[in-house]
């Protein structure tokens, strides 16, 4: 009987020693394929490419291949104390094509990074007949707003919108209009966030040359530079207001 008992202790204790030893495996098999795992992806981080920064030691690095500055201007954007820099640059080999608006913004090694593009900020720099539709054009940056300034004594008139920088974005704050038609001048001012539009005229066909004033509100507009025409957004204006 102890004989027995003796044999089947001993069965009991291999029996344990056995699922112990595959356990032992089981669990040091995982382990080794969490190993492999972590191991596999530091190498893909590591075999991944960093995603290169568009920065430049000074404006023109960050110019587009086949493009030149045409004209450029230098001002505290963001407001950080340094001086940023805008840029409007056309193509090299087809001065009549589409101009496109860079706005860079300085880093503290004083190296500039590009900020924002649009290709929808400027008008046409001459229309179907070869005529320069707004001469002269001037951009400037001032205490933290883009300036885009556009003249003509003709047909076209004077353009002045200003993007103001805000909450890491560059907005429209404000677009004026000046054009002399026969017989009478007239005027508009729009404040797109706030919804605001004054339309002034003057009748020059009388000596004293009265004024004549209206203020309406219309939808808040929040227009972003990269995305913003003020000659389209202008005739929209005009359509609201003569709705």
């Amino acid at each position: 009987m102890k004989k027995i008992l003796l044999l089947l202790s001993g069965c009991v204790l291999l029996l344990y020693s056995c699922k112990k030893d595959q356990k032992q495996d089981k669990n040091g098999k995982n382990d080794s394929i969490v190993k492999n795992i972590k191991t596999d992806s530091i190498h893909s981080l590591s075999e991944q490419p960093t995603q290169s920064l568009q920065t430049g030691k000074k404006p023109s690095d960050l110019v587009p291949d086949g493009y030149e500055i045409q004209y450029d201007a230098e001002g505290d954007l963001n407001l950080d104390g340094m001086a940023d820099a805008a840029l409007i640059v056309r193509k090299k080999e087809d001065t009549l094509a589409r101009r496109k608006m860079l706005i860079l913004l300085k880093n503290i090694d004083q190296t500039y990074r590009l900020y924002k593009t649009s290709d929808t900020v400027l008008p046409d720099e001459y229309n179907e007949s070869g005529y320069k539709i707004h001469d002269p054009e001037d951009i400037a940056i001032e205490k933290g707003e883009l300036h885009i300034s556009l003249y003509d004594v003709g047909p076209y008139g004077n353009q002045f919108s200003r993007f103001k920088y805000m909450d890491g974005n560059l907005i429209l704050s404000y677009i004026e209009t000046y054009n002399m038609g026969a017989g009478s001048h007239s005027a508009m001012f729009y404040l797109p966030m706030k919804g605001k539009v004054t339309h002034e005229t003057i009748n020059t066909m009388e000596e004293e040359m009265p004024a004549e004033s209206k203020t309406s509100s219309i939808k808040k507009q929040r227009f972003l530079f990269e995305n913003a025409s003020p000659d389209d957004i202008i005739q929209k204006v005009y359509d609201s207001v003569n709705e």
